[in-house]
């Protein structure tokens, strides 16, 4: 169902007074939606009306343009924190692991210390109980010695041999002795050494276990945080998505509104200003400084050429006026076969249409530089062809190099590749140089007559030295 857009526009006048702002809105919502994707735009209303329209429809997917990049900025926000908690986590997660690493290697190490040390015990045990035994049978033969009577002992034999007998009895049992007292201190010692890694051993498995509930915990935290990433990111791709749709919206209507101004072939300087200021809108460079560069290349399109290309084989053309011959007009490997493109595109005879003619310029007396710029930004032709596709989605046709709104608006974009969209007075400078070759004379002219239309685009008056330079 096509829908009345005059109708609907009248119908939202006559209830601005009756309908919530809301539902306003969303009036406007759906007028705008079915603009931009109408393909003769607002031709069911008048020219006044149709312009008012689009104009509020530009304001609407502006505000809605801007609502979506700050809900971006929040989300890309969200983005850098999960990101920078997930980073965090994975430190976090390795950190734990070298730890469980390093605490499981020294529950190893204690565990084979522990098993040295029981063997110790266990050979100490074996050493205390040969000690014991040893004890055991000198005392016996101790005993036994005691138990000798005097005729036994002399029947036996010496009496020295006796005592003798005796007195080395008692010492090698002194000795055991020593060596029972030491081998029990040392399994009582070496007992403790077990208990103690025991219970460092135990201390490590538990923090241990503990690491590895952390670790668990961690890993389950990142798996948290980079799937709410993903819906995240999902979410920022959706609204990059609107975005690019309203600003895809805006540049139509802004297209529309463009075709809207009016201009003659050779525009008036407030025809001209009226043109620079939508394309310099569609381009992003400021408005006076473009509308200096068409000032500087063609006195606001006064003069887009004294010269016609004669011979596509050499570049030689002639003067327009008085027919005489012009080397270097345009050149043949680079120029002449996309300005034969161009102008057989658009229905012009490549050799009747004007061009700008060779500069004469000379270096150790060779010359040097071509003519063939095209039309009020003196674009030449090879040049414009980089933007042939790019004005095409802007003006919803083909382009033309002459026309003053086409012109306009290839020169700004050109100057905003050049770095003239940050607006400054610095970027504008270098963007005027690069413009015509690298010349700063060229840039400095340029930088003045933008002071002047600048001054005249806030104050509404011009003195007469820039008028001296404009006009």
């Amino acid at each position: 169902m096509i829908i009345n857009i005059k109708f609907k526009v009248l119908l939202l006048i006559s209830l601005a007074f009756l309908m919530p702002c809301f539902s306003l809105a969303e009036d406007l919502a759906v007028i705008c939606k079915t603009i931009s994707e109408a393909e003769n735009g607002c031709s069911n209303l008048s020219a006044s009306e149709c312009k008012v329209t689009l104009e509020k429809c530009a304001t609407y997917y502006e505000a809605e343009a801007q609502t979506i990049a700050n809900d971006m900025t929040k989300t890309a926000a969200e983005k850098k924190t999960l990101t920078t908690a997930i980073a965090n986590s994975k430190q976090k997660i390795l950190g734990l692991e070298t730890q469980i690493k390093q605490g499981t290697i020294k529950a190893k190490g204690l565990n084979l210390q522990i098993g040295d040390t029981k063997n110790s015990i266990d050979k100490t045990s074996s050493k205390i109980i040969d000690s014991q035994t040893q004890i055991a049978n000198i005392l016996r033969s101790v005993y036994q010695e005691n138990k000798k009577s005097t005729i036994e002992i002399l029947i036996d034999g010496n009496i020295s041999d006796f005592f003798s007998n005796l007195t080395y009895l008692e010492g090698l049992n002194s000795k055991v002795s020593n060596l029972l007292e030491s081998t029990q201190n040392l399994k009582s010692y070496l007992e403790g050494q077990k208990i103690k890694m025991d219970d460092e051993v135990g201390e490590l498995q538990k923090t241990i276990a503990l690491q590895n509930l952390q670790k668990k915990e961690s890993e389950q935290a990142k798996k948290e945080k980079e799937q709410y990433l993903k819906l995240t990111e999902a979410q920022y791709q959706e609204q990059l998505k609107d975005k690019q749709e309203a600003e895809s919206k805006i540049a139509k209507i802004k297209a529309q509104l463009f075709q809207m101004v009016g201009v003659s072939k050779v525009p008036t300087f407030g025809e001209a200003l009226e043109v620079a200021k939508s394309a310099a809108t569609l381009a992003g460079v400021r408005p006076a400084f473009l509308l200096a560069v068409i000032s500087q290349e063609s006195a606001i399109g006064k003069n887009v050429g004294q010269c016609v290309l004669v011979d596509k084989i050499t570049g030689t053309g002639k003067r327009i006026k008085t027919g005489a011959t012009v080397i270097r007009v345009m050149k043949p490997t680079r120029d002449v076969s996309p300005f034969v493109e161009i102008t057989t595109r658009l229905g012009k005879d490549p050799y009747d249409t004007p061009v700008s003619c060779w500069i004469p310029v000379y270096y150790s007396g060779a010359p040097s530089g071509w003519g063939g710029a095209m039309g009020p930004a003196q674009f030449i032709p090879s040049t414009w062809m980089l933007y042939d596709d790019r004005l095409k989605t802007l003006l919803g046709r083909s382009p033309d190099p002459w026309g003053v709104k086409d012109s306009f608006t290839a020169s700004g974009l050109y100057l905003a590749d050049l770095g003239a969209s940050a607006q400054t007075a610095a970027k504008e400078s270098s963007a005027a140089s690069r413009y015509y070759g690298g010349s700063s004379a060229y840039s400095r002219s340029v930088m003045r007559r933008a002071t002047c239309i600048q001054g005249f685009i806030d104050n509404g008056t011009m003195s007469s030295d820039c008028q001296g330079l404009i006009f």
